[in-house]
């Protein structure tokens, strides 16, 4: 297929991201990958204890613009080793086991990767009554191939990752999908929206940090550390969304998000009206496409995490359309993601000196 992409230098470190594994608690190699990219443009960049990784534009600015995205994926952790070699597994994050058996995945051994398959009991040999039942995740295995315990031993450890061997496919319409777009799509739209606002630095009068934040599959662990530490006086919060325009699925019940009709404010609970209105004023100014969806209680994202430190940070989750979340075939509109950057660095721009962005009553 020809590629309907240009090959810039923002489309290769997102290719280079999606396929970087960064399972949450093992996200060193995605937060280098992300590290590296930001540095050609950043006027400065730190991680934290746990690797939250930081990168600052205009340090002396005000306001403080926060602009967000975890880089964790979801996964698998090898939590026991059979006599036979096969190895049992827990899941890292909300996976879902209805698609774990029957995949290629990648042990990530301390002495480097391992395929291995998860098996499954062909059809024949089911019992009638279990071929439409999920099995528990502790009854599924991984074959590396190995034949026993000890051989094993030599290739992979309790503890290990797991993700599954699934990188990132070009489709057509300007689509792609890759596992784990959740969420380090909106890592790299954090990243991207640092990078456009650098190219306008003269007209720049906040400061931004952009973060990659840690486990957010986990428990939103990274943003809360995150929104702590920087307290800034506005939070940006980049994450996906599901696009709801597929034969099964419910608008009435989930919204109407389509791909290709850019990004996806959420309205409600931890979102704050006064910047979601910005963002509405920003988003017509700069002729950018936005979607929105009702989240009455909560937005699912590190939004939740970091609207509630230190006495409230004035928080918007953006979300990024996405086909078949939690699986390995995760699909997105690489227009959709371009214009989320675009706006992050619009509002970052057109952000006045001292301003802030709390209610009036």
């Amino acid at each position: 297929m020809k590629s309907s992409f240009s090959k810039n230098t923002p489309y290769e470190f997102l290719k280079t991201l999606l396929n970087t594994p960064s399972p949450s608690g093992f996200e060193t190699r995605g937060q280098k990958v992300w590290i590296d990219y930001v540095r050609g443009f950043a006027d400065s960049v730190e991680i934290d204890a746990y690797g939250n990784a930081f990168a600052t534009l205009n340090p002396e600015g005000d306001p403080l613009i926060l602009m967000s995205g975890h880089v964790d994926e979801l996964g698998l952790m090898v939590s026991h080793i059979s006599k036979e070699g096969f190895l049992s597994f827990k899941g890292i994050g909300g996976v879902d086991r209805a698609l774990i058996r029957g995949q290629r995945v990648t042990v990530h051994g301390s002495k480097g990767p391992v395929p291995g398959v998860t098996g499954l009991l062909a059809i024949h040999l089911q019992e009638a009554d279990d071929r439409n039942k999920v099995p528990e995740i502790h009854s599924m295995h991984i074959d590396i191939g190995v034949s026993s315990r000890k051989e094993a031993e030599k290739l992979v450890s309790i503890g290990d990752p797991v993700t599954y061997s699934a990188e990132f496919q070009e489709l057509a319409g300007g689509r792609f999908a890759a596992r784990g777009c959740d969420n380090r799509i909106g890592a790299w739209a954090a990243a991207e929206g640092l990078r456009l606002a650098s190219l306008k630095k003269n007209d720049l009068k906040a400061k931004i940090v952009a973060v990659s934040t840690i486990q957010e599959e986990n428990g939103l662990y990274g943003a809360s550390m995150a929104g702590y530490s920087v307290h800034p006086n506005v939070a940006l919060v980049v994450d996906v969304t599901h696009a709801t325009d597929i034969p099964n699925c419910s608008k009435q019940k989930h919204g109407d998000v389509l791909l290709g009709k850019g990004p996806v404010l959420s309205l409600g609970s931890v979102n704050h009206p006064v910047v979601n209105e910005r963002l509405r004023e920003v988003a017509r100014k700069a002729s950018l496409p936005l979607q929105a969806e009702a989240n009455p209680r909560w937005s699912g994202t590190d939004a939740d995490a970091i609207f509630k430190q230190k006495g409230g940070i004035p928080t918007v989750s953006i979300g990024v359309p996405n086909r078949y979340m939690h699986s390995p075939v995760e699909m997105i509109q690489y227009s959709d993601l371009e214009q989320t950057a675009e706006l992050l660095a619009a509002f970052a721009l057109r952000a006045k000196k001292g301003e802030r962005y709390g209610v009036s009553l």
